[in-house]
C-alpha cells in the first residue's frame, strides 16, 4: 500500500509522464519512483514491474477518457448517440498523448489486444455499446440483431482506426476518415 502522501494516482501520473517522455520500453520503476518522489520499495509494493504499472496506467487513462464520452448527453436517437460517442472516442484516443506515444514507440504492446484477448478497457467499451444497441433496438433506430455481436463489430471496427491511425492517414485526412466511419456505422446499424 502506498503512503498517505502518495496515492496510486500520483504514481500513475508519474508513470504517464515517463512514458510520454521516453516510451514504455525506456521507462523504469526507478525513474517513476524518482518522478513521484517515493522510494522504489513504495512503488514495488504496489506495482511489481513496469508492465503491471503500464497496464494499470493505460486502463486508468483510457477508462477515464471513455467515461467522459459515455456521460456526454448527445442528442438524437440511440443509433445517432452511439455513432456520435464512437467517433468522439476515436478522436480523443487518437489525440491522447499517451496513446500516441505508445503507438509511436511501443506499438507491439497493443498486439495482444488485437490477436489474443480483449482487455478491461475494451470490455468496458463493449458493455457500453451493448447497452446503447439495446436502446437502439427499443427505439427502433438500430436494426434487430444480437447486441453482443453488433457491439463486438463496432468495437473492432473503431479500434482499428485508432490503432492504425498513422498508416490510415498517410494520404488521407483523419477527420475525413472519422466522418466516413460515422456514415459507415450509421448505415451498418440502420
Amino acid at each position: 500500500m502506498t503512503s498517505q502522501r502518495h496515492t496510486d494516482d500520483d504514481l500513475l501520473d508519474a508513470a504517464r509522464d515517463c512514458v510520454v517522455e521516453v516510451g514504455v520500453r525506456r521507462t523504469t520503476l526507478t525513474d517513476v519512483a524518482k518522478r513521484a518522489g517515493v522510494s522504489r520499495m513504495t512503488l514495488y509494493r504496489r506495482f511489481p514491474d513496469v508492465s503491471a504499472l503500464v497496464r494499470t496506467l493505460m486502463t486508468r487513462e483510457f477508462t477515464a477518457l471513455l467515461h467522459g464520452v459515455e456521460h456526454d448527453q448527445a442528442p438524437g436517437n440511440a443509433r445517432e448517440r452511439l455513432v456520435g460517442h464512437a467517433t468522439a472516442a476515436i478522436r480523443l484516443l487518437a489525440g491522447n498523448a499517451l496513446m500516441r506515444r505508445v503507438l509511436d514507440l511501443d506499438a507491439e504492446l497493443m498486439l495482444p489486444y488485437l490477436v489474443e484477448r480483449l482487455g478491461s478497457t475494451q470490455r468496458l467499451v463493449e458493455r457500453f455499446l451493448v447497452d446503447q444497441l439495446r436502446a437502439g433496438h427499443q427505439d427502433g433506430s438500430v436494426r434487430r440483431g444480437d447486441p453482443r455481436a453488433q457491439a463486438r463489430l463496432v468495437l473492432l471496427t473503431t479500434q482499428a482506426l485508432v490503432l492504425s491511425v498513422r498508416p490510415a492517414t498517410t494520404d488521407l485526412d483523419f477527420d475525413d476518415l472519422v466522418d466516413e466511419l460515422a456514415r459507415y456505422l450509421d448505415a451498418a446499424l440502420t
